[in-house]
Protein backbone atom coordinates (compact mmCIF):
# COMPACT_ATOMS: atom_id res chain seq x y z
CA UNK A 1 0.00 0.00 0.00
CA UNK A 2 1.83 3.21 -1.33
CA UNK A 3 0.66 6.63 -0.01
CA UNK A 4 4.20 8.43 -1.31
CA UNK A 5 2.95 8.69 -5.18
CA UNK A 6 4.38 11.89 -6.63
CA UNK A 7 6.25 12.57 -3.46
CA UNK A 8 9.79 13.50 -3.85
CA UNK A 9 12.74 12.65 -1.42
CA UNK A 10 13.75 15.92 0.20
CA UNK A 11 17.14 17.02 1.96
CA UNK A 12 16.49 18.72 5.20
CA UNK A 13 19.76 20.68 4.88
CA UNK A 14 18.81 22.40 1.10
CA UNK A 15 15.27 22.72 2.89
CA UNK A 16 16.73 24.86 5.53
CA UNK A 17 19.20 27.11 3.24
CA UNK A 18 15.92 27.72 0.86
CA UNK A 19 14.02 28.61 3.74
CA UNK A 20 17.07 31.06 4.83
CA UNK A 21 17.18 29.71 8.40
CA UNK A 22 20.76 28.88 7.72
CA UNK A 23 23.46 30.01 5.02
CA UNK A 24 24.97 27.46 2.21
CA UNK A 25 28.50 27.66 4.15
CA UNK A 26 26.72 26.29 7.47
CA UNK A 27 25.58 23.56 5.86
CA UNK A 28 28.46 22.72 4.01
CA UNK A 29 30.49 22.63 7.85
CA UNK A 30 27.25 20.47 9.02
CA UNK A 31 27.97 18.09 5.91
CA UNK A 32 31.46 17.80 7.29
CA UNK A 33 30.96 17.58 10.64
CA UNK A 34 28.22 14.70 10.02
CA UNK A 35 31.07 12.73 7.77
CA UNK A 36 33.05 12.74 10.74
CA UNK A 37 30.72 11.94 13.85
CA UNK A 38 27.20 10.75 12.02
CA UNK A 39 23.58 11.68 12.73
CA UNK A 40 21.35 13.31 11.07
CA UNK A 41 21.65 16.70 9.53
CA UNK A 42 18.94 18.92 10.97
CA UNK A 43 20.42 17.55 14.39
CA UNK A 44 24.11 18.56 13.60
CA UNK A 45 23.30 21.81 12.24
CA UNK A 46 21.46 22.08 16.25
CA UNK A 47 24.30 20.76 17.91
CA UNK A 48 26.55 23.13 15.97
CA UNK A 49 24.54 26.04 17.16
CA UNK A 50 23.40 27.56 13.74
CA UNK A 51 19.57 26.93 14.55
CA UNK A 52 17.67 26.63 17.52
CA UNK A 53 15.20 23.70 18.54
CA UNK A 54 12.00 25.47 17.84
CA UNK A 55 13.36 27.34 14.56
CA UNK A 56 14.43 23.98 13.18
CA UNK A 57 10.91 22.26 13.77
CA UNK A 58 9.08 25.61 12.37
CA UNK A 59 11.44 25.43 9.23
CA UNK A 60 10.87 21.75 8.79
CA UNK A 61 6.92 21.02 9.68
CA UNK A 62 5.94 24.21 7.39
CA UNK A 63 8.29 23.09 4.64
CA UNK A 64 7.47 19.51 4.72
CA UNK A 65 4.09 20.59 5.20
CA UNK A 66 3.79 18.02 7.95
CA UNK A 67 2.49 18.11 11.84
CA UNK A 68 5.17 18.07 14.40
CA UNK A 69 4.41 15.89 17.51
CA UNK A 70 5.69 15.83 20.99
CA UNK A 71 6.25 12.15 21.18
CA UNK A 72 7.11 12.31 25.13
CA UNK A 73 4.33 13.72 25.89
CA UNK A 74 2.16 11.25 23.89
CA UNK A 75 0.53 7.87 25.55
CA UNK A 76 0.61 5.08 23.20
CA UNK A 77 -1.65 2.69 23.55
CA UNK A 78 -0.77 -1.40 23.42
CA UNK A 79 -2.72 -2.43 20.81
CA UNK A 80 -1.27 0.22 18.44
CA UNK A 81 2.43 -0.43 19.46
CA UNK A 82 1.85 -3.65 18.24
CA UNK A 83 0.61 -2.70 14.47
CA UNK A 84 4.62 -2.13 13.53
CA UNK A 85 7.25 -4.59 14.33
CA UNK A 86 10.23 -3.41 16.39
CA UNK A 87 12.82 -3.97 13.69
CA UNK A 88 11.06 -0.84 11.74
CA UNK A 89 10.36 0.79 14.50
CA UNK A 90 14.61 1.04 15.16
CA UNK A 91 15.57 0.70 11.41
CA UNK A 92 13.96 4.12 10.32
CA UNK A 93 13.31 5.41 13.72
CA UNK A 94 9.49 5.57 13.57
CA UNK A 95 7.08 5.25 16.61
CA UNK A 96 2.94 4.62 15.74
CA UNK A 97 0.57 6.93 17.78
CA UNK A 98 -3.22 6.68 17.08
CA UNK A 99 -5.48 6.37 14.12
CA UNK A 100 -7.08 9.20 12.98
CA UNK A 101 -10.48 9.87 14.65
CA UNK A 102 -11.85 11.12 11.39
CA UNK A 103 -10.38 8.02 9.30
CA UNK A 104 -10.01 5.14 11.00
CA UNK A 105 -8.01 3.62 8.38
CA UNK A 106 -5.04 6.45 8.92
CA UNK A 107 -2.31 5.37 11.31
CA UNK A 108 -0.54 8.45 12.47
CA UNK A 109 3.20 7.91 12.29
CA UNK A 110 6.02 10.23 14.54
CA UNK A 111 8.78 9.70 12.26
CA UNK A 112 12.43 11.55 12.27
CA UNK A 113 12.40 11.61 8.40
CA UNK A 114 8.82 12.35 7.17
CA UNK A 115 9.93 11.99 3.54
CA UNK A 116 11.47 8.71 4.09
CA UNK A 117 8.93 7.08 1.22
CA UNK A 118 10.63 3.76 2.21
CA UNK A 119 9.94 3.70 5.81
CA UNK A 120 6.39 5.05 4.99
CA UNK A 121 6.09 1.90 2.03
CA UNK A 122 6.94 -0.73 4.87
CA UNK A 123 5.20 0.58 7.89
CA UNK A 124 1.91 0.70 5.96
CA UNK A 125 2.34 -3.12 4.58
CA UNK A 126 3.24 -3.99 8.17
CA UNK A 127 0.11 -2.16 9.87
CA UNK A 128 -2.12 -2.45 6.43
CA UNK A 129 -3.35 1.12 6.77
CA UNK A 130 -2.22 4.43 5.62
CA UNK A 131 0.08 6.00 7.18
CA UNK A 132 0.26 9.65 7.98
CA UNK A 133 3.73 11.27 9.07
CA UNK A 134 4.34 13.27 11.43
CA UNK A 135 7.81 14.98 11.88
CA UNK A 136 9.85 14.61 15.73
CA UNK A 137 13.11 14.95 17.22
CA UNK A 138 15.93 12.21 16.73
CA UNK A 139 16.31 12.46 21.06
CA UNK A 140 12.93 12.79 21.71
CA UNK A 141 12.28 9.72 19.29
CA UNK A 142 15.45 7.90 21.11
CA UNK A 143 14.04 8.12 23.81
CA UNK A 144 10.54 7.10 23.32
CA UNK A 145 11.81 3.77 21.30
CA UNK A 146 13.73 2.89 24.18
CA UNK A 147 10.31 3.74 26.53
CA UNK A 148 7.85 1.60 24.48
CA UNK A 149 10.04 -0.95 22.83
CA UNK A 150 13.02 -0.97 24.91
CA UNK A 151 11.48 -3.14 27.74
CA UNK A 152 9.84 -5.59 25.43
CA UNK A 153 13.33 -6.27 23.63
CA UNK A 154 14.97 -6.71 26.91
CA UNK A 155 12.24 -9.43 27.35
CA UNK A 156 12.57 -11.02 24.11
CA UNK A 157 16.41 -11.20 24.79
CA UNK A 158 16.20 -12.49 28.36
CA UNK A 159 13.42 -15.42 27.03
CA UNK A 160 15.68 -16.19 24.30
CA UNK A 161 18.92 -16.48 26.69
CA UNK A 162 16.83 -18.89 29.01
CA UNK A 163 15.37 -20.93 25.97
CA UNK A 164 19.40 -21.30 24.70
CA UNK A 165 20.08 -22.43 28.47
CA UNK A 166 17.64 -25.34 28.29
CA UNK A 167 19.31 -26.95 24.84
CA UNK A 168 22.74 -26.56 26.05
CA UNK A 169 24.44 -27.99 28.92
CA UNK A 170 27.49 -26.45 29.43
CA UNK A 171 29.31 -25.61 32.29
CA UNK A 172 28.80 -22.46 33.89
CA UNK A 173 32.77 -21.24 33.30
CA UNK A 174 32.19 -22.64 29.56
CA UNK A 175 28.84 -20.39 29.88
CA UNK A 176 30.71 -17.25 30.88
CA UNK A 177 33.32 -17.51 28.05
CA UNK A 178 30.33 -17.72 25.42
CA UNK A 179 28.68 -14.78 26.86
CA UNK A 180 32.11 -13.00 26.38
CA UNK A 181 32.49 -14.11 22.54
CA UNK A 182 29.22 -13.68 20.69
CA UNK A 183 28.41 -10.06 20.77
CA UNK A 184 24.82 -10.49 19.23
CA UNK A 185 24.37 -13.26 22.47
CA UNK A 186 20.68 -12.74 23.62
CA UNK A 187 22.79 -11.86 27.05
CA UNK A 188 25.00 -9.05 25.28
CA UNK A 189 21.66 -7.69 23.78
CA UNK A 190 20.21 -7.50 27.17
CA UNK A 191 23.14 -5.65 29.56
CA UNK A 192 23.47 -3.25 25.94
CA UNK A 193 19.59 -2.47 26.75
CA UNK A 194 19.41 -1.95 30.69
CA UNK A 195 22.52 0.74 29.72
CA UNK A 196 21.23 2.18 27.11
CA UNK A 197 17.70 2.78 28.51
CA UNK A 198 18.77 4.12 31.43
CA UNK A 199 20.96 7.10 29.86
CA UNK A 200 17.85 7.05 27.87
CA UNK A 201 15.60 7.84 30.93
CA UNK A 202 18.24 10.10 31.75
CA UNK A 203 19.02 7.66 35.24
CA UNK A 204 22.05 8.83 37.43
CA UNK A 205 22.56 5.16 38.61
CA UNK A 206 21.49 1.86 37.57
CA UNK A 207 21.16 -0.82 40.13
CA UNK A 208 20.44 -4.64 39.11
CA UNK A 209 19.31 -6.50 42.23
CA UNK A 210 19.11 -10.20 42.96
CA UNK A 211 16.24 -10.92 45.01
CA UNK A 212 14.81 -14.85 46.15
CA UNK A 213 13.42 -15.88 42.76
CA UNK A 214 14.11 -12.84 40.94
CA UNK A 215 16.72 -9.77 39.31
CA UNK A 216 15.26 -6.40 39.79
CA UNK A 217 16.80 -3.91 37.89
CA UNK A 218 15.83 0.25 39.14
CA UNK A 219 17.04 3.22 37.34
CA UNK A 220 17.74 6.03 39.66
CA UNK A 221 15.77 9.35 37.88
CA UNK A 222 16.37 12.52 39.08
CA UNK A 223 17.88 11.58 42.67
CA UNK A 224 14.92 8.81 43.08
CA UNK A 225 14.76 5.16 42.46
CA UNK A 226 12.20 3.76 40.07
CA UNK A 227 11.63 -0.03 39.21
CA UNK A 228 11.41 -0.47 35.47
CA UNK A 229 12.07 -4.56 34.76
CA UNK A 230 11.97 -8.04 36.86
CA UNK A 231 13.75 -10.52 35.16
CA UNK A 232 14.41 -14.57 36.11
CA UNK A 233 16.94 -15.11 38.72
CA UNK A 234 18.38 -18.08 36.18
CA UNK A 235 20.03 -14.91 34.04
CA UNK A 236 21.54 -13.47 37.76
CA UNK A 237 25.02 -14.98 37.01
CA UNK A 238 25.06 -14.12 33.49
CA UNK A 239 24.19 -10.84 33.48
CA UNK A 240 26.91 -10.22 36.31
CA UNK A 241 29.38 -12.50 34.02
CA UNK A 242 28.42 -9.50 30.83
CA UNK A 243 29.18 -6.99 32.77
CA UNK A 244 32.26 -7.90 34.46
CA UNK A 245 33.74 -8.88 31.28
CA UNK A 246 33.26 -5.08 29.67
CA UNK A 247 33.90 -3.38 33.01
CA UNK A 248 37.38 -5.47 32.96
CA UNK A 249 36.68 -7.68 36.28
CA UNK A 250 37.93 -10.85 37.35
CA UNK A 251 35.06 -13.04 35.86
CA UNK A 252 35.73 -16.05 38.33
CA UNK A 253 35.70 -13.77 41.37
CA UNK A 254 32.04 -13.75 43.38
CA UNK A 255 32.93 -13.59 46.92
CA UNK A 256 35.01 -10.42 47.11
CA UNK A 257 33.44 -6.89 45.86
CA UNK A 258 34.37 -5.71 42.62
CA UNK A 259 35.14 -2.00 40.88
CA UNK A 260 35.03 -1.77 37.13
CA UNK A 261 34.70 0.79 34.32
CA UNK A 262 32.84 0.64 31.03
CA UNK A 263 32.97 3.44 28.27
CA UNK A 264 29.99 3.39 25.42
CA UNK A 265 28.39 5.30 23.09
CA UNK A 266 24.74 5.96 23.61
CA UNK A 267 23.40 8.22 20.50
CA UNK A 268 26.24 9.64 19.68
CA UNK A 269 27.31 11.01 22.92
CA UNK A 270 30.00 9.03 24.78
CA UNK A 271 29.17 7.83 28.56
CA UNK A 272 31.35 6.60 30.99
CA UNK A 273 30.18 3.94 33.05
CA UNK A 274 31.56 3.43 36.76
CA UNK A 275 30.61 -0.06 38.03
CA UNK A 276 30.69 -1.32 41.33
CA UNK A 277 30.20 -5.02 42.01
CA UNK A 278 29.11 -6.45 45.64
CA UNK A 279 28.27 -10.14 46.85
CA UNK A 280 25.07 -10.53 48.92
CA UNK A 281 22.92 -12.96 50.25
CA UNK A 282 21.22 -13.47 46.92
CA UNK A 283 24.19 -13.14 44.35
CA UNK A 284 26.18 -10.72 43.16
CA UNK A 285 24.14 -7.01 43.51
CA UNK A 286 25.56 -4.73 40.38
CA UNK A 287 25.18 -0.74 40.81
CA UNK A 288 26.20 1.36 37.38
CA UNK A 289 26.80 4.40 37.72
CA UNK A 290 26.63 7.03 34.37
CA UNK A 291 28.45 10.26 33.51
CA UNK A 292 27.95 11.70 30.55
CA UNK A 293 31.53 12.84 29.18
CA UNK A 294 30.24 16.26 28.52
CA UNK A 295 27.50 16.41 31.58
CA UNK A 296 29.92 17.24 34.11
CA UNK A 297 31.33 20.68 32.58
CA UNK A 298 28.22 22.48 31.90
CA UNK A 299 28.33 26.72 31.89
CA UNK A 300 27.23 28.62 35.18
CA UNK A 301 23.65 29.45 33.48
CA UNK A 302 23.08 25.28 33.40
CA UNK A 303 23.99 24.98 37.48
CA UNK A 304 20.78 27.46 38.52
CA UNK A 305 22.94 30.25 39.36
CA UNK A 306 20.97 33.21 39.56
CA UNK A 307 22.68 36.91 38.54
CA UNK A 308 23.54 37.32 42.44
CA UNK A 309 24.68 33.86 42.91
CA UNK A 310 26.80 34.06 39.83
CA UNK A 311 28.24 37.26 40.51
CA UNK A 312 29.42 36.20 44.04
CA UNK A 313 30.79 32.46 42.37
CA UNK A 314 32.92 34.76 40.05
CA UNK A 315 33.54 36.63 42.93
CA UNK A 316 35.45 33.11 45.24
CA UNK A 317 36.56 31.81 41.85
CA UNK A 318 38.61 35.43 40.98
CA UNK A 319 41.10 34.62 43.91
CA UNK A 320 44.47 34.29 42.91
CA UNK A 321 45.23 31.78 45.88
CA UNK A 322 43.80 29.90 48.68
CA UNK A 323 41.52 27.53 49.65
CA UNK A 324 37.55 27.09 47.53
CA UNK A 325 35.03 23.83 49.37
CA UNK A 326 33.00 22.62 47.76
CA UNK A 327 30.43 20.91 50.22
CA UNK A 328 27.08 18.61 50.43
CA UNK A 329 25.99 14.92 50.47
CA UNK A 330 26.83 11.88 48.17
CA UNK A 331 24.44 13.29 44.88
CA UNK A 332 24.47 16.45 45.58
CA UNK A 333 26.26 17.93 42.63
CA UNK A 334 29.64 18.87 44.29
CA UNK A 335 31.46 17.23 41.21
CA UNK A 336 29.83 19.32 38.69
CA UNK A 337 30.52 22.32 40.27
CA UNK A 338 34.14 21.91 40.73
CA UNK A 339 34.39 20.43 37.01
CA UNK A 340 32.93 23.71 35.71
CA UNK A 341 34.68 25.79 38.41
CA UNK A 342 37.71 23.95 36.64
CA UNK A 343 36.47 24.78 33.28
CA UNK A 344 36.08 28.47 33.59
CA UNK A 345 39.67 28.74 35.37
CA UNK A 346 41.73 26.53 32.48
CA UNK A 347 43.35 28.76 30.20
CA UNK A 348 46.62 28.30 28.54
CA UNK A 349 48.49 30.61 31.48
CA UNK A 350 47.82 28.36 34.04
CA UNK A 351 48.75 24.62 34.99
CA UNK A 352 45.60 22.66 36.71
CA UNK A 353 46.65 19.45 38.37
CA UNK A 354 43.70 17.58 39.96
CA UNK A 355 44.04 14.14 42.28
CA UNK A 356 40.65 12.38 41.97
CA UNK A 357 39.37 8.84 43.03
CA UNK A 358 37.67 8.42 40.60
CA UNK A 359 38.66 10.85 37.51
CA UNK A 360 35.25 11.39 36.47
CA UNK A 361 35.72 13.19 33.68
CA UNK A 362 38.82 13.90 31.15
CA UNK A 363 39.02 18.10 30.27
CA UNK A 364 41.46 18.99 27.34
CA UNK A 365 44.58 21.06 29.21
CA UNK A 366 44.05 19.74 32.82
CA UNK A 367 46.36 17.21 34.06
CA UNK A 368 44.43 14.94 36.33
CA UNK A 369 45.98 12.53 38.58
CA UNK A 370 44.20 8.85 39.26
CA UNK A 371 44.39 7.73 43.10
CA UNK A 372 45.27 4.71 43.39
CA UNK A 373 46.14 2.78 46.91
CA UNK A 374 47.68 -0.45 45.60
CA UNK A 375 50.37 1.67 44.35
CA UNK A 376 50.64 3.71 47.53
CA UNK A 377 49.18 7.16 45.36
CA UNK A 378 47.08 8.30 48.40
CA UNK A 379 45.64 11.75 48.13
CA UNK A 380 48.50 12.88 50.46
CA UNK A 381 51.35 10.93 48.62
CA UNK A 382 49.52 12.76 45.05
CA UNK A 383 49.87 16.48 46.31
CA UNK A 384 53.74 16.01 47.54
CA UNK A 385 54.28 15.28 44.07
CA UNK A 386 51.94 17.61 42.37
CA UNK A 387 53.34 20.56 44.67
CA UNK A 388 56.64 19.77 42.72
CA UNK A 389 54.93 20.04 39.00
CA UNK A 390 55.03 23.80 39.31
CA UNK A 391 50.95 23.91 39.36
CA UNK A 392 48.71 27.29 39.85
CA UNK A 393 45.42 25.38 40.54
CA UNK A 394 44.87 22.15 42.83
CA UNK A 395 41.80 20.24 42.39
CA UNK A 396 41.62 17.31 45.21
CA UNK A 397 38.25 15.61 44.62
CA UNK A 398 38.11 15.22 48.33
CA UNK A 399 39.12 16.09 52.09
CA UNK A 400 39.16 12.76 53.82
CA UNK A 401 41.64 12.76 56.51
CA UNK A 402 44.19 15.33 58.54
CA UNK A 403 47.03 14.67 56.55
CA UNK A 404 45.21 15.52 52.97
CA UNK A 405 44.13 19.10 55.17
CA UNK A 406 47.20 19.53 56.13
CA UNK A 407 49.05 19.85 52.74
CA UNK A 408 45.89 21.62 51.30
CA UNK A 409 46.32 24.09 53.74
CA UNK A 410 49.70 24.69 53.05
CA UNK A 411 49.62 24.63 49.26
CA UNK A 412 47.28 27.60 49.92
CA UNK A 413 49.67 30.02 52.16
CA UNK A 414 52.50 29.28 49.62
CA UNK A 415 50.37 30.56 46.51
CA UNK A 416 48.62 28.18 45.09
CA UNK A 417 44.23 28.07 44.59
CA UNK A 418 43.08 24.84 45.87
CA UNK A 419 39.70 23.68 44.92
CA UNK A 420 38.05 20.42 46.73
CA UNK A 421 35.59 19.24 48.56
CA UNK A 422 33.57 18.01 51.96
CA UNK A 423 30.85 15.96 53.19
CA UNK A 424 29.23 18.68 55.57
CA UNK A 425 25.77 20.04 56.32
CA UNK A 426 26.62 23.32 55.44
CA UNK A 427 28.97 26.39 54.73
CA UNK A 428 29.58 27.39 58.07
CA UNK A 429 30.30 24.07 59.61
CA UNK A 430 32.42 22.92 56.89
CA UNK A 431 35.09 25.42 58.32
CA UNK A 432 35.16 24.31 61.75
CA UNK A 433 35.28 20.62 60.49
CA UNK A 434 38.76 21.70 59.01
CA UNK A 435 39.71 22.66 62.71
CA UNK A 436 38.27 19.43 63.75
CA UNK A 437 40.47 17.61 61.44
CA UNK A 438 43.92 19.33 62.72
CA UNK A 439 44.01 22.41 61.27
CA UNK A 440 44.81 25.83 63.39
CA UNK A 441 41.72 27.95 63.87
CA UNK A 442 44.06 31.18 62.66
CA UNK A 443 45.04 29.22 59.53
CA UNK A 444 41.91 28.05 58.10
CA UNK A 445 41.06 31.23 58.57
CA UNK A 446 43.84 32.49 56.36
CA UNK A 447 43.79 29.55 53.89
CA UNK A 448 40.12 29.81 53.07
CA UNK A 449 38.73 32.09 50.79
CA UNK A 450 35.04 30.95 49.78
CA UNK A 451 32.51 27.85 50.82
CA UNK A 452 29.63 26.84 48.37
CA UNK A 453 27.57 24.29 50.34
CA UNK A 454 24.96 22.98 47.89
CA UNK A 455 21.92 20.26 47.54
CA UNK A 456 19.89 19.22 44.06
CA UNK A 457 16.00 19.83 44.30
CA UNK A 458 13.84 18.39 41.41
CA UNK A 459 12.22 20.67 38.71
CA UNK A 460 8.52 21.00 38.31
CA UNK A 461 7.13 19.31 35.41
CA UNK A 462 6.23 23.00 33.17
CA UNK A 463 3.49 20.72 31.29
CA UNK A 464 1.44 19.42 34.09
CA UNK A 465 2.47 21.77 37.63
CA UNK A 466 -0.09 23.22 39.34
CA UNK A 467 -0.83 26.37 41.08
CA UNK A 468 -2.34 26.60 44.76
CA UNK A 469 -2.10 29.01 47.81
CA UNK A 470 0.18 28.44 50.42
CA UNK A 471 -1.03 27.81 53.38
CA UNK A 472 -0.16 30.57 56.91
CA UNK A 473 2.22 27.40 57.97
CA UNK A 474 3.75 27.23 54.87
CA UNK A 475 4.59 31.11 54.44
CA UNK A 476 6.42 30.74 57.62
CA UNK A 477 8.28 27.93 55.68
CA UNK A 478 9.09 30.27 52.71
CA UNK A 479 10.12 33.28 55.07
CA UNK A 480 7.31 35.66 53.69
CA UNK A 481 5.66 37.73 56.20
CA UNK A 482 3.06 39.59 54.37
CA UNK A 483 -0.82 39.02 54.11
CA UNK A 484 -0.84 38.91 50.83
CA UNK A 485 -1.76 35.85 48.87
CA UNK A 486 1.65 33.22 48.05
CA UNK A 487 0.77 30.87 45.07
CA UNK A 488 3.34 27.87 45.44
CA UNK A 489 3.23 24.80 42.48
CA UNK A 490 2.24 21.34 43.29
CA UNK A 491 3.55 18.07 41.36
CA UNK A 492 0.46 16.57 39.03
CA UNK A 493 1.98 13.68 37.03
CA UNK A 494 1.90 13.48 32.68
CA UNK A 495 3.36 11.35 30.19
CA UNK A 496 5.90 14.10 29.49
CA UNK A 497 7.84 13.81 33.15
CA UNK A 498 7.25 9.51 33.39
CA UNK A 499 3.90 10.64 35.76
CA UNK A 500 6.39 11.64 38.19
CA UNK A 501 5.29 15.58 38.08
CA UNK A 502 8.70 16.53 38.11
CA UNK A 503 11.61 16.51 35.15
CA UNK A 504 15.64 17.18 35.81
CA UNK A 505 16.90 19.40 38.87
CA UNK A 506 18.35 22.38 39.84
CA UNK A 507 21.08 23.27 42.27
CA UNK A 508 20.47 25.39 45.75
CA UNK A 509 23.95 26.96 46.85
CA UNK A 510 24.41 28.70 50.03
CA UNK A 511 27.86 30.74 49.07
CA UNK A 512 30.04 31.96 52.11
CA UNK A 513 32.89 34.18 50.50
CA UNK A 514 35.85 34.62 53.16
CA UNK A 515 36.14 38.13 54.05
CA UNK A 516 38.40 39.98 56.44
CA UNK A 517 35.69 40.69 59.40
CA UNK A 518 35.26 36.33 58.60
CA UNK A 519 38.64 35.26 58.79
CA UNK A 520 39.13 37.45 62.19
CA UNK A 521 35.73 35.88 64.07
CA UNK A 522 37.22 32.22 62.38
CA UNK A 523 41.00 32.81 63.63
CA UNK A 524 39.31 33.13 67.28
CA UNK A 525 38.23 29.69 66.72
CA UNK A 526 34.27 30.60 66.70
CA UNK A 527 31.67 28.06 66.50
CA UNK A 528 29.75 27.20 62.91
CA UNK A 529 26.63 29.44 64.47
CA UNK A 530 28.86 32.22 65.54
CA UNK A 531 30.51 32.15 61.72
CA UNK A 532 26.92 31.61 59.42
CA UNK A 533 25.36 35.01 61.99
CA UNK A 534 28.38 37.04 60.75
CA UNK A 535 28.18 35.34 57.00
CA UNK A 536 24.46 36.47 57.19
CA UNK A 537 25.38 39.79 58.21
CA UNK A 538 27.12 40.20 55.24
CA UNK A 539 24.37 39.07 52.96
CA UNK A 540 24.83 34.91 52.73
CA UNK A 541 21.76 33.56 51.53
CA UNK A 542 21.22 29.99 52.96
CA UNK A 543 20.34 26.30 51.27
CA UNK A 544 16.93 27.45 52.78
CA UNK A 545 16.21 31.09 51.26
CA UNK A 546 17.80 29.48 47.84
CA UNK A 547 15.34 26.96 48.14
CA UNK A 548 12.86 29.07 48.87
CA UNK A 549 13.26 30.92 45.97
CA UNK A 550 12.79 28.64 43.61
CA UNK A 551 9.28 27.42 45.46
CA UNK A 552 8.27 30.94 45.12
CA UNK A 553 9.60 31.08 41.22
CA UNK A 554 7.52 28.36 40.87
CA UNK A 555 10.48 25.96 39.91
CA UNK A 556 10.01 23.30 42.74
CA UNK A 557 7.45 21.98 45.19
CA UNK A 558 7.31 22.81 49.18
CA UNK A 559 7.98 18.84 49.38
CA UNK A 560 11.30 18.90 47.89
CA UNK A 561 12.00 22.18 49.98
CA UNK A 562 11.19 20.39 52.83
CA UNK A 563 14.25 18.14 52.34
CA UNK A 564 16.53 20.57 52.46
CA UNK A 565 15.47 22.09 55.36
CA UNK A 566 15.18 19.10 57.14
CA UNK A 567 18.89 17.52 56.02
CA UNK A 568 20.60 21.24 56.85
CA UNK A 569 18.67 21.28 60.35
CA UNK A 570 17.41 24.50 59.82
CA UNK A 571 14.02 25.03 61.82
CA UNK A 572 10.74 25.59 60.21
Amino acid sequence: MRISGGRKKIRVGDLLVEAGAITEDELMQAIEHQKANGGKIGNVIMELGFISRDLLITVLSTQLGVDYIEVKACKIEEDILRLVPDNLVNKYKVLPIEFDPNNPNVLKVAMVDPMDLNAIDDVAIAANCQVEPLLAMEDDMNEAIGKYYGNAQAMEAAEAYRKERESDTLSEAEEDELNADIENSPIVLLVKQIIEGGVRQRASDIHIEPMETSVRVRYRIDGALKQVMTYDYSLLSAISARIKIIGGMDIAEKRKPQDGRITIMVDRREFDVRVSMLPTVYGEKTVMRLTSKDGLTKPKSALGFDEYTEKVFDGILSNPHGIILVTGPTGSGKSTTLYTSLSELNTEDVNIITVEDPVEANIDGINQVQVNVKAEMTFAAALRSILRQDPDIIMIGEIRDGETAQIAVQAAITGHLVVSTLHTNSAASTVTRIIDMGIEAYVAGDALVGVIAQRLVRRLCANCKQPRLADDDEKKILGVEDEDEVVVYEPVGCPLCGDTGYSGRIGVYEMMPVSKELQAVIAKGATADVIEKQALSEGMITLKMGAAKHVLNGITSLHEMKKIVYTTGDEY
